[in-house]
């Protein structure tokens, strides 16, 4: 894959945090394609051995660690990065927690759980998740984005009008992704790679898998964008539409809760369905299960669905 990149940029040149002070890595000029090695969301402290007392001890400085920054010249605030998304080079290896605190239904799953995945990085056929499970893989990468204006040191959880940690699902390649530059050369990072997620990611965790991606970034003037916009090359969930979806539902007048009670319904159902417990089904439906807004116009009350794609189980 480096083949096809100018650069490569290695894993242990990452940083925790968005900082318009941090050095970059690399310089380029536009329309330069870079090879990116990208850490998995824990910075490698979950691994192929680890354990579910793994999850308790993690150390939240070192959570979703980025590739970069990257130097892109001519890049002005009020410019956007245009960001042609490549192929993915998969590790094989992931995994997926329930970690106490965090995610959608954080108050009914408060002991961690850990899922550890192995997947054939090269066929990248569906990834067995229990004798009565598969997922099919996309891979993507969660994280994405350029450096705030604002000086000093920000979190990389929370996503942001010039993109970081966005976690949408469609980022994956050919997709063409345009961020807005708030300082000078952009400074461009990525990592918290995943093999694959559901629209939503709603137990905080996807398939959590290091890997490296080839990125060419280039660069529109004066293109005044307020927020991200991506443009995809063609339909996005066709890895999961085969066998059609088992759908939940959350009617009321609050889109959050709506969201809850469509998830935790279909994490009983599939509980009581296939008899796994139900954190395994809460991180399942993370992984490949998607909410989806249904009707947002007729007040006082919103729909909120949850698709679970049946390819999955059947």
């Amino acid at each position: 894959m480096s083949a096809k990149a100018g650069h490569t940029i290695h894993g242990d040149c990452h940083h925790v945090g968005w900082d318009n002070a941090i050095p970059p890595v690399l310089t380029v000029a536009p329309g330069t394609t870079i090879e990116f090695e990208c850490l998995d969301a824990s910075g490698g402290q979950l691994t192929r051995t680890s354990t579910v007392a793994d999850v308790g001890t993690l150390d939240f400085g070192r959570i979703n660690p980025v590739t970069g920054p990257v130097y892109i010249d001519g890049a002005e605030p009020g410019d956007a990065v245009k960001i042609t998304i490549g192929a993915f080079a998969p590790s094989g290896f992931g995994w997926t927690a329930n970690i106490p605190g965090f995610g959608l239904l954080a108050d009914q799953f408060t002991e961690p759980a850990l899922h550890l995945w192995t997947y054939d990085r090269r066929a990248m056929g569906p990834a067995a998740y229990s004798p009565v499970g598969r997922v099919p893989l996309k891979p993507f990468a969660g994280t994405i984005g350029l450096a705030l204006a604002e000086p000093g040191r920000h979190s990389v959880v929370p996503p942001r009008r010039v993109g970081g940690n966005l976690d949408i699902r469609d980022l994956t390649s050919g997709v063409e992704l345009y961020l807005p530059v708030e300082v000078k050369g952009g400074l461009f990072s990525v990592g918290d790679t995943h093999a694959a997620q559901g629209d939503g990611e709603i137990c905080g965790t996807a398939i959590e898998s290091p890997m490296s991606v080839v990125l060419t970034l280039d660069l529109v003037k004066d293109a005044r964008l307020a927020a991200p916009r991506y443009t995809t090359p063609g339909p996005v969930t066709r890895h999961l539409d085969a066998k059609g979806y088992e759908v939940t539902t959350g009617i009321g007048p609050d889109l959050m809760t709506a969201a809850r009670e469509a998830v935790a319904r279909m994490v009983d159902m599939l509980a009581a369905r296939t008899g796994m417990a139900p954190v395994e089904a809460y991180m399942l439906c993370s992984v490949c299960g998607d909410l989806r807004i249904s009707e947002i116009v007729d007040q006082p009350n919103w729909v909120v669905g949850f698709y679970f794609p049946r390819v999955v189980l059947e």
